[in-house]
């Protein structure tokens, strides 16, 4: 199957990598010649120098044999045209990228079902959304969800008096016996690690814990994980996602404080916000922030549109005794170093949108495949194919790949935390984790060719 990207930018070029990294045909439309020629030197794909809204390029490039086409340039309107345009063909997935409201709202007459495309996302949407469920985890640095909902994945790290600190995972069992729980994974000195049962935890680890949605508040009490909403929020940045943002904290009754420095858009924040009180002012201005109590906000949230700006006021906010800040960055690159910095979330929009698109295609055997930020690992919802290598038997007898962990199963539409002894059966979707250095030898296991 031929996958097709219109639009050359980070999510394209993420889509690119993730698609091409696993031997799939992939095919990027683009009208920046010169920045396709830097992909085409570093990936295994072929680029068309073109427009993804003319039926002359979307003819050169294969639309007639693309089973999955994806529009994902700054232009709303290009990427709308385009899928549009590919329904006179045999596509079978069509998904677009939009900034535009409108195109979100449910009961709008320009909506999925009446465009003819499968998926219409919104980054800025995402973006609000991952912020919201970090406000909820306020011990977390990272919140996903898979199997329906059922199960969590979530990021913590490990303080020097946290009681998991100098145990082994097998210590955690004994003493925990009865909370159904999986460490998957632990990023130590930027490396990360796929546990096994003689795994000690180090103060500085971070750990993404797997758990079932339902038990989460059980299992954070029992490792002293107090998670509770914050009291008073600073947002630096009246964006799009500054304000959405600001909407939902409102409903939550938290005390805001909303920073902008264009007078304009102040004028509109204050006319359509309830109690968040904005401020026209630099979010780089120490004098002002200190001034309206930055140094007792339980978070600081910077969603402006410049990297330097976020990370600069997210470090001014900490320095000042701020408890917590999210911070988005588009460098993707930049986002390991920001740990180190003292910043304690950082979100891509690149690869928040990504994971979703991903999230949403990754249907059939693969679920769902999504890499875990600022980690080389990924999770991988699978379902079990009828193989005798996976008929009836336990999965401590499962012949794994090294580095390969099983942390949830889903059988008949109800997920549990299995055990080595859990019997898995052909049809039972697994939830998985894993290196991407073996990501190869993760997929022939699950679909060997005999």
């Amino acid at each position: 199957m031929l996958i097709m990207i219109v639009g050359a930018g980070q999510v394209g070029q993420y889509l690119c990598e993730k698609f091409s990294g696993e031997g799939r045909e992939v095919v990027l439309i683009d009208r920046d010649k010169d920045k396709l020629q830097r992909i085409d030197r570093d990936l295994n794909i072929l680029t068309v120098h073109g427009s993804g809204a003319s039926a002359r390029t979307l003819a050169e490039a294969g639309i007639a044999r693309t089973g999955l086409f994806i529009a994902v340039t700054d232009s709303d309107e290009v990427n709308l045209v385009a899928c549009i345009m590919s329904r006179q063909y045999d596509v079978k997935t069509r998904i677009a990228r939009v900034r535009n409201e409108d195109f979100l709202t449910p009961g709008m007459s320009l909506n999925e079902e009446a465009l003819g495309i499968d998926l219409i996302i919104s980054p800025d949407w995402a973006m609000v959304e991952t912020i919201m469920q970090l406000v909820h985890a306020s011990e977390a640095f990272h919140n996903s969800e898979f199997a329906m909902g059922q199960v969590l994945l979530m990021g913590y790290q490990l303080h020097e008096h946290s009681p998991l600190v100098g145990l082994t995972l097998f210590d955690l069992k004994r003493r925990h016996p009865a909370h159904q729980y999986v460490i998957a994974t632990i990023v130590r000195d930027n490396q990360t690690i796929i546990p096994h049962g003689t795994s000690v935890l180090h103060a500085g680890d971070k750990i993404y814990l797997m758990a079932l949605k339902k038990d989460m508040p059980q299992i954070e009490q029992m490792f002293k994980i107090a998670s509770h909403l914050p009291r008073k929020v600073f947002i630096i940045g009246g964006s799009h996602i500054g304000y959405m943002v600001a909407r939902q904290l409102e409903e939550l009754d938290i005390d805001v404080k909303l920073v902008e420095e264009d007078p304009q858009r102040c004028d509109f924040l204050s006319e359509n916000l309830g109690h968040t009180i904005v401020l026209n002012f630099d979010g780089l201005d120490a004098h002002e922030l200190l001034n309206e109590g930055i140094e007792s906000a339980d978070l600081v949230i910077s969603v402006t549109g410049s990297d330097t700006t976020n990370i600069l006021s997210s470090l001014l906010a900490k320095h000042h005794g701020a408890k917590r800040c999210i911070t988005k960055i588009t460098r993707h690159d930049f986002i390991p170093m920001l740990g180190k910095l003292g910043i304690d979330v950082s979100l891509s929009p690149r690869q928040v949108a990504a994971d979703m698109i991903l999230r949403y295609v990754r249907r059939g055997s693969i679920i769902s495949v999504a890499t875990i930020l600022d980690t080389d690992a990924e999770v991988m919802e699978v379902k079990v194919p009828d193989h005798r290598t996976f008929n009836q038997v336990p999965l401590k007898e499962l012949d794994c790949p090294k580095s390969l962990l099983i942390g949830a199963v889903v059988r008949d539409q109800k997920a549990f935390i299995p055990s080595g002894s859990t019997v898995i059966k052909p049809g039972d979707i697994l939830v998985t984790f894993f290196s991407q250095v073996v990501a190869k030898d993760v997929e022939n296991f699950f679909f060997p060719n005999d």
